[in-house]
């Protein structure tokens, strides 16, 4: 587990109940799983843990992510902001996060009229929008796509639209404009997820391998594979 700088806790700027905000967002897609507090009791118990521990103000006591739910955040890294005011747990997430059992807190839509509830979704980045949009194809019998139509055709079609994507994009990189370069790369991206999702692979997994990988050289990487 990392520790953003080498700072004291005394450093940190807690409030007036001694507590910092913290974040705990997902280490492999960028999702933002809950917000809670923390008093130096619970940032030392989740770095010498690497279980999530927080502050309760209600109970006026620390508590432990998942300690009776089962339902923990295992925490990677802890980083603090520019203000030392606020922290961010980098975690993986066991089960929901939220205590609706929703996957994560942030699942109400704001606009000019104020929050409402959605059921089928919850703030997500760019990619694992796009993930979960492409899941809902899978998942639908009645509605025509694209998707469902490059699905539909099996690997081979897949496969065929991946490695003619996958050459336009060679071709743009090499002597094309950029924005030709950005479109290609998009359309070779969704071509690799819709891969993925016919293999019932999912891109948390791709990014779990990808940050296995973080830090090892290329070169060595290759080298360590078997056939």
């Amino acid at each position: 587990m990392a520790y953003s700088a080498a700072m004291s806790f005394s450093e940190l700027k807690y409030d007036d109940q001694g507590l910092v905000t913290v974040v705990a967002q997902d280490r492999l897609t960028g999702e933002i799983r809950m917000l809670a507090h923390a008093d130096r009791a619970a940032l030392e118990a989740t770095l010498s843990t690497g279980e999530a521990h927080f502050y309760s103000r209600s109970r006026a006591s620390m508590w432990r992510k998942g300690e009776t739910s089962g339902n923990t955040l295992r925490v990677h890294e802890v980083w603090t902001d520019c203000d030392a005011d606020a922290v961010l747990y980098l975690v993986d997430a066991a089960g929901p996060s939220c205590h609706t059992e929703r996957e994560t807190c942030f699942f109400r839509p704001v606009d000019a009229e104020g929050p409402r509830d959605d059921p089928d979704n919850h703030a997500r980045p760019m990619l694992p929008r796009l993930w979960a949009e492409l899941q809902a194809r899978k998942a639908s019998t009645g509605e025509r796509s694209y998707t469902r139509k490059l699905l539909d055709g099996g690997a081979i079609k897949i496969g065929e639209k991946i490695r003619e994507e996958a050459d336009e994009l060679a071709r743009a990189i090499e002597s094309e404009t950029d924005d030709r370069v950005i479109s290609e790369a998009a359309d070779e991206l969704y071509h690799l997820l819709v891969g993925l999702l016919h293999r019932d692979v999912t891109l948390r997994d791709v990014e779990a391998e990808l940050a296995q990988r973080s830090g090892t050289s290329g070169l060595v990487e290759k080298a360590s594979r078997t056939k």
